[in-house]
């Protein structure tokens, strides 16, 4: 399998060349040649493992170690079941597919853990440190650092918005004491920690003598590691590869539902693929009008892990719709004026959801089912029950533990979710970040310092 970039630059690459790298060095993201099909009726009925080990070795085929790595990281004992992503069906047709039981509670970890085995597996193998610089809304930051705390080789330097995650999800990150871990809280909001890591990047010589890497959802490994819950959520919802599904994804950053577009391109029997945004609906406008234009201003939400005017997977999907020299241009024109637009149809739908509607999204999932979920879950229920008809099956993904979210949850229920053991006291452990603006002259230095 080989990758090119969005933007139509450099020479084709293998997997273990772009797993380290992040963004291509014209500026675009790195995408396949091509997707493999699917084969719908030799994966039915395989374990996660398996279904993992049979779709990832496609697109990471020189990894000769993948069947240990995958085995390793999709164990009951990370995951809590041997399911991994249990199917939880409310009523018929009805289902939430469980994402979040992984260490930090959040549908990243099923992604990041197997990221971090890549990551020590390929840095053994070419004798080389490497430098995370990554960008965090609220899961991704945790995610990642839980799974690469304390490996050999790799530093973490994770950017996030000052004081715009839950408090739980701050002192999931902050707390964590490994010297290999660099939280810096950044004067602003998600969209100034992207542009940050976008711009370093941009610095090639300094890119390369710090040896920085990626573990945001630009990093391909990511987006390919999220294809297969798709898979395995449409098995545990049908009984034959005759039927159709579709499946409802809250969406801020695009790379969680861009991977349910590869599986449907892939061959995965989709009838829809539905976007939900929250008040910030710069991706739910663009599926409604083709209009893709940046806010000025992100707003504060209780779904603040959507909290993103600026998608950056969204190229990727663009890259299929119009080809890298349209993508070039369709950049250059965003960069210059704040929006471009392309002509719909698109073969994702969309919605939006509001803090109103994540309130009453809550109670009526508790009040009917007795399941409590979180903000982000409440959106993706919302705008997928909106668009799917009697009796079409609705797969809504669960993107994270409620307790993350815990002021929301006791806002609709009067009461707050239970909290796991490991978390007792979590928001009162000591924590280690530090503050800076946003300015990417004042970060380099920081990497300079502290890189390995």
């Amino acid at each position: 399998m080989n990758y090119i970039s969005t933007r139509g630059g450099g020479a084709p690459q293998k997997f273990s060349d772009i797993l380290l790298e992040g963004l291509a060095p014209d500026g675009g993201l790195y995408v396949p040649e091509s997707f493999p099909k699917a084969d719908l009726a030799g994966w039915r009925g395989l374990s996660y493992p398996d279904l993992a080990c049979a779709i990832l070795s496609q697109y990471m085929d020189d990894i000769p170690d993948l069947e240990r790595i995958v085995k390793a990281t999709y164990t009951k004992e990370i995951f809590g079941s041997d399911d991994i992503t249990p199917l939880k069906t409310l009523e018929p047709g009805f289902h939430l597919l469980a994402l979040s039981n992984g260490p930090t509670l959040a549908f990243k970890d099923v992604a990041l853990q197997l990221l971090g085995g890549l990551f020590e597996k390929v840095l053994a193998e070419k004798k080389q440190s490497l430098n995370i610089l990554g960008a965090t809304s609220g899961d991704t930051g945790s995610a990642a650092e839980y799974a690469l705390r304390g490996r050999r080789g790799i530093n973490v330097f994770m950017l996030s918005p000052h004081g715009r995650m839950s408090a739980f999800q701050r002192a999931q990150m902050y707390s964590l004491q490994d010297a290999n871990i660099h939280n810096l809280a950044i004067r602003g909001v998600f969209d100034d920690c992207q542009d940050l890591v976008k711009q370093v990047n941009a610095d090639a010589a300094f890119k390369a003598r710090h040896r920085l890497g990626a573990v945001n959802s630009i990093n391909w490994a990511r987006v390919a590691a999220q294809v297969v819950y798709y898979f395995k959520g449409y098995f545990a919802a049908t009984g034959s590869h005759a039927e159709q599904v579709s499946f409802a994804v809250p969406s801020g950053n695009f790379g969680n539902i861009y991977a349910g577009h590869v599986a449907r391109a892939m061959g995965l029997p989709l009838r829809r693929l539905i976007l939900a945004s929250n008040e910030n609906d710069v991706l739910d406008e663009f599926f409604r009008t083709g209009k893709y234009r940046i806010r000025r201003a992100v707003t504060a939400t209780s779904s603040p892990s959507m909290d993103i005017s600026k998608a950056s997977n969204f190229e990727r999907y663009v890259f299929g719709l119009a080809g890298a020299q349209r993508v070039s241009q369709l950049w250059h024109e965003l960069d210059a004026v704040g929006e471009f637009s392309l002509q719909p149809p698109f073969d994702i739908v969309s919605g939006r959801s509001t803090h109103a509607d994540r309130i009453a999204t809550i109670r009526w999932l508790y009040s009917e089912f007795g399941v409590m979920v979180d903000p982000h879950t409440a959106d993706g229920v919302k705008v997928g029950l909106e668009h799917v008809g009697s009796g079409e099956p609705l797969i809504c993904l669960e993107t994270a533990q409620p307790v993350k979210f815990a002021e929301t949850l006791h806002e609709a229920l009067g009461r707050e979710p239970a909290r796991p053991a490991a978390f007792a006291g979590l928001e009162q452990r000591p924590q280690r970040v530090a503050a800076m603006d946003a300015d990417a002259a004042a970060l380099k230095r920081y990497i300079a310092a502290h890189a390995q």
